[in-house]
């Protein structure tokens, strides 16, 4: 295996892992299920813009937190590809200003309340949900993960490559 495919799946697997530590966090605080979910690993959905390893971390790390926290299979798949479309489009938007911020907030606003309503039979309207839903992923991936981004900008040189 060369050096940078290495890399690679290291820095996607260190990722994933944040991201079930983040998500185990806010489980455990009462944050990350439900119709208002703040998700601490959403930050991380920012990564995209430093490295393209973020995206299969993401989505790794979104599936095994959903798998080990009880989610039932249809939160895991689409929760997952969700967390997989969000990362893609932040990734694909990474040289814009603020573009990148709203793809996760967007796969989730639109995916989430589909699984809650459906899979889980949640009492309450779908336009209800895409509003929690939306408002936790604002708060998670647009204002924490702004935080995370301007943190993260003068090791820029270090974690950025694809």
């Amino acid at each position: 295996m060369k050096n940078k495919e290495a890399r690679f799946i290291t820095s996607s697997a260190i990722i994933a892992a944040l991201y079930v530590v983040l998500t185990m966090l806010a489980n455990a605080l009462g944050l990350a299920n439900f119709a208002i979910q703040l998700r601490f690993s959403e930050a991380l959905t920012i990564l995209p813009l430093f490295t393209g390893a973020a995206i299969p971390g993401l989505f790794v790390g979104c599936l095994i937190s959903n798998l080990i926290s009880g989610c039932v299979i249809w939160d895991v798949i689409f929760g997952s590809l969700a967390t997989l479309i969000g990362a893609i489009g932040t990734y694909l938007l990474r040289k814009k200003r603020f573009l990148p911020y709203l793809p996760p907030i967007i796969s989730n606003t639109l995916i989430v309340p589909l699984v809650l309503v459906y899979a889980y039979g949640m009492e309450g309207t779908l336009p209800f949900f895409m509003l929690t839903v939306a408002l936790g992923e604002i708060l998670s991936c647009g204002v924490l993960g702004y935080f995370l981004c301007c943190g993260l900008k003068k090791y820029e040189k270090h974690i950025k490559w694809k």
